[in-house]
């Protein structure tokens, strides 16, 4: 599963990761983790136009008859503070949700597929940053798919519709919309790597890895590194999806696509296969993954629900129970879902 890669200047920092890296490529720790031991969920259910953090201990969540579980949420609609984003069209298909600590504080990052992109403090909902995102023409066809808060203050921001890697000036005002962009086709995931210092992002067909150039008010995005992501049909796209590091193992990521679970070793510049030890069905098309020690959380589609991209379940490979499930009338289209790890 060797890929193409090409490299700049920062290749040979990449290349001295390899000390210490271990030898198997996998999730880290060992034993099945229990319940009690295990952080929330945070879930972005595109029914119910929400994010959802809930209680992990719980197998199957249902809002509207037992509130329990529901730790926190969140939706712009109804919030003043997000109004000039017009959330009843721009938070339609919500697309990302991750949970980041920047100067002492918490934040939700989320995006939504017609425009939304939000870093939103934890618990109390103010906006650090927001924008409405969308292409030259003003359209929502430019997709966010993926976001991440940078060290400087500033936002990236994947787009898979217009197939680039924005970078905005959040650190200027909480309603910036000064961006700089670099091209990446079919962008669906963003992660910022402290080990590396750059940004990383996934495309359809490439991992590729970016420096951060300029004044942290003027920044933009210098291409360091790529690779391309292996797959089992020649001439076909492997359709990378979901970019997240794999909690204690800074060498990895966790990389998706159309056709597997895939983890990426920086020290060694290779891609291997993630084998489940617990988890059934399939693991194509992951929209999200994320692990808490040895437990894998990850979301894929189900099939038969409104929309061909929902599932109502947050998988779970070693850990206590096989699944959790979003269950209700109003609720019940996950797209993605991750470990509550700030």
């Amino acid at each position: 599963m060797r890929a193409r890669t090409t490299w700049t200047r920062r290749g040979v920092l990449l290349g001295a990761l390899g000390a210490g890296a271990t030898a198997a490529l996998h999730a880290t720790g060992s034993g099945r983790a229990t319940a009690a031991a295990l952080p929330p969920l945070l879930v972005g259910d595109q029914k119910s136009r929400r994010v959802l953090l809930l209680n992990s201990a719980t197998t199957t969540w249902e809002p509207s008859g037992d509130p329990a579980p529901v730790r926190w949420e969140f939706t712009p609609e109804g919030d003043s503070r997000y109004d000039d984003l017009d959330p009843g069209h721009s938070w339609t298909y919500v697309s990302e949700v991750k949970s980041r600590t920047w100067q002492g504080k918490t934040y939700l990052l989320t995006t939504a597929s017609y425009g939304f992109a939000a870093v939103v403090e934890h618990p109390g909902k103010n906006r650090y940053w927001a924008a409405r995102v969308t292409d030259a023409a003003g359209t929502e066809k430019s997709n966010p798919h993926s976001i991440e808060l940078l060290p400087d203050g500033n936002v990236a921001v994947a787009l898979s519709g217009s197939g680039e890697v924005r970078l905005y000036a959040a650190s200027r005002s909480p309603y910036a919309t000064e961006y700089t962009s670099v091209p990446l086709t079919s962008a669906h995931g963003v992660h910022w790597d402290p080990a590396t210092e750059m940004l990383w992002a996934v495309g359809s067909g490439q991992l590729a890895a970016y420096e951060l150039n300029g004044p942290a008010t003027g920044r933009t995005l210098v291409r360091a590194y790529a690779t391309d992501l292996p797959g089992p049909v020649p001439g076909r796209a492997p359709g990378g999806h979901d970019l997240n590091a794999v909690a204690g193992e800074p060498d990895l990521f966790w990389v998706s696509t159309t056709d597997g679970l895939l983890q990426y070793s920086k020290s060694r510049r290779q891609f291997a296969p993630y084998v489940p030890s617990s988890c059934g069905g399939t693991l194509a098309n992951v929209k999200a993954v994320s692990n808490a020690g040895a437990t894998v959380a990850l979301t894929a589609p189900d099939g038969g629900l409104d929309r061909t991209w929902w599932t109502r379940s947050v998988r779970v490979d070693n850990g206590p129970v096989p699944a959790h499930t979003l269950a209700g009338a109003a609720y019940g289209g996950i797209y993605k879902a991750r470990w509550w790890q700030p």
